[in-house]
């Protein structure tokens, strides 16, 4: 019931917000924000970056509403846009260990206290892997994407996104 309630919330706030209405969009920024930002950071590893990037990615929701089709839901073409956002700003780092590094200092008790994003154990355990095994678990494993596309997207070879995925759930029941 809630998802069909939120589905037809989202399905006018759409029609408003693509003519214009900003209390429209803000209901669907409310709505949608933190599953971006939660996307975003388990990308990112990286805080700062995904807040920079959750901005960027309702900057340019806002831009192209007027060009949403409707075809797929509102939260697959936003979390779509997210993704290739976030894969956009990731190619262009540069320091890529460092964020790891940072990633595991800012989870600590006094980080996740001053965030109103609550990092469960699983979290945790995704931003301690390494930059393209976890690019290629949260893509895969969360966001539901095929290794052909994660190739695709990462630039990178099939095999090589079903080895990362695998040393990404490897490495977890390791740690687990």
């Amino acid at each position: 019931m809630f998802c069909r309630e939120r589905t037809l919330s989202d399905s006018n706030d759409i029609k408003l917000a693509a003519n214009g209405d900003k209390h429209a969009f803000k209901r669907l920024y409310e709505r949608h924000v933190r599953g971006v930002y939660g996307m975003v950071f388990r990308l990112t590893a990286d805080r700062s970056l995904a807040d920079d990037l959750v901005q960027e990615i309702f900057v340019q929701a806002w831009q192209s509403l007027p060009k949403f089709d409707g075809r797929a839901k509102f939260s697959t073409w936003l979390f779509s846009l997210a993704n290739n956002v976030g894969i956009t700003e990731m190619r262009k780092q540069t320091r890529w260990f460092k964020r790891n590094e940072r990633a595991v200092e800012f989870n600590t008790k006094e980080e996740a206290d001053s965030t109103t994003l609550d990092l469960g154990e699983l979290d945790k355990l995704i931003v301690q892997l390494p930059e393209q095994t976890r690019q290629v678990f949260v893509l895969h494993a969360l966001q539901d994407y095929s290794h052909q596309q994660i190739a695709d997207m990462l630039n990178i070879a099939e095999g090589t996104s079903k080895s990362q995925f695998f040393r990404a759930k490897k490495m977890m029941q390791e740690w687990l």
